[in-house]
């Protein structure tokens, strides 16, 4: 796949689970306005609040919602970019927060979104590396060359010995770490 087409797809799914979430997590919030506060923590009272929410059909769609979001993109793309990409949501949330439950957004909440924002932008820049291919691809390539520098010392009439199975002598100085290790001679004694 074309890195156009990867990163058009990726930002796709992103926008798709950007939604969803959002509208999820609104969803659950409604759910639980409409079900009520719990004031009675009584087994009897506490057990008619969980049918009371279970029963709720804006829950089981927020909370459906937010399943989906979460499959379409991790399925997809690294959580070390997922997470912080689709912090963007947080705008989306109090968008929805204001229009549909009617909440009231001071300025100081409206200026964390920003802040957030601007850091997804940031995060935005760099590469989703689609299911961890980029990690793959990263260790393929160091091994690649291992295995170039393996051959090219063969071609020198080095052997099979490389800088990677160098052995440390105990004077050397990188074996200092290794000494304290090391077991100690039996004395006299």
């Amino acid at each position: 796949m074309s890195p156009t087409r990867l990163r058009t797809k990726t930002y796709l799914l992103l926008a798709l689970m950007v939604l969803f979430g959002s509208l999820g997590n609104v969803l659950l919030s409604r759910g639980m306005k409409e079900t009520g506060e719990i004031v009675d923590f009584s087994p009897g009272a506490l057990a008619g609040a969980f049918v009371k929410v279970f029963m709720n059909g804006a829950i089981w769609f927020g909370i459906g919602s937010l399943l989906v979001s979460y499959l379409l993109l991790l399925s997809w793309a690294d959580f070390s970019y997922v997470q912080p990409a689709s912090a963007v949501g947080y705008a989306l949330v109090a968008l929805l927060g204001y229009f549909m439950l009617g909440e009231f957004i001071p300025l100081t909440r409206w200026t964390g979104v920003v802040l957030i924002c601007a850091g997804v932008a940031l995060v935005g820049r760099t590469e989703p590396s689609p299911s961890g291919s980029g990690r793959r691809d990263s260790q393929r390539a160091g091994a690649r060359e291992a295995q170039a520098r393996q051959g090219e010392a063969s071609r020198n009439g080095e052997g099979p010995r490389g800088a990677e199975l160098e052995t440390l002598t105990p004077a050397s100085p990188e074996a200092a770490p290794y000494r304290a290790c090391a077991p100690r001679p039996k004395g006299r004694g």
